[in-house]
């Protein structure tokens, strides 16, 4: 049966806010993150064991936006030919959530052991988990100028490769940084997942930006 381009136009962006709408959660869950830092930095207990409970929770709301985005696309069936690209695009988002509650999990380890980690290397951290935020908003900047054709949303995609290449940049000098450091093993092992699961992050991002310039083409 052949619809209406109405028809067309309305589904898509059923599946467009729906997608927004998780993206949405994601970075409330990543926009913690760097508080969470600052915590660790400082060695506030008590206010990094109130991020982590709220990161968990915010995690579980990815979840379940994630889930709503899957069912409204199910009940848009085949009538929407990208619906596989908007699922994708979904997925590696909410990815970015279930890597900072890793990522928060372990800070909060690292605390409850007492574990010493060097200033300049927290501030350091602070500095990436900032650009790992900043490479999650230009994400958002990407899908909130999709409805407004391709131009505008590679213009933003290109935008969120730059904020990755930063985080780069700055996770290899760390990275280095904490090997060369004389940190007891325990700590150690857990910071370079804490990196890696940061710059896992910002890829994160930028797969889903490529994901956003293939459906700039068909909104």
């Amino acid at each position: 049966m052949v619809l209406p381009a109405e028809t067309e136009q309305r589904v898509k962006r059923r599946a467009l806010t729906a997608c927004q709408d998780n993206l949405r959660k994601v970075v409330d869950v990543t926009r913690k993150i760097p508080q969470l830092v600052e915590q660790f930095s400082t060695g506030n207990k008590e206010q990094a064991r109130q991020l982590f409970t709220e990161i968990r929770q915010g995690e579980e709301e990815v979840l379940k936006a994630r889930r709503m985005v899957s069912q409204e696309l199910a009940e848009i069936g085949a009538i929407l030919i990208s619906r596989e690209d908007f699922l994708r695009f979904t997925n590696l988002s909410s990815e970015i959530a279930d890597f900072s509650e890793g990522i928060a999990y372990y800070l909060i380890e690292i605390m409850e052991h007492n574990w010493k980690v060097p200033d300049d290397i927290r501030k350091e951290l602070l500095k990436l988990s900032e650009a790992v935020f900043d490479a999650v908003l230009k994400l958002r900047e990407t899908m909130m100028v999709l409805s407004y054709g391709s131009a505008k949303t590679l213009e933003k995609a290109k935008d969120v490769e730059i904020a990755e290449r930063t985080v780069d940049d700055i996770y290899r000098a760390l990275s280095i940084k904490v090997l060369s450091s004389k940190l007891e093993l325990p700590v150690l092992l857990l910071l370079r997942d804490i990196l890696q699961l940061l710059e896992n992050s910002a890829d994160k991002a930028e797969d889903a930006a490529d994901i956003a310039r293939v459906l700039s083409f068909i909104m």
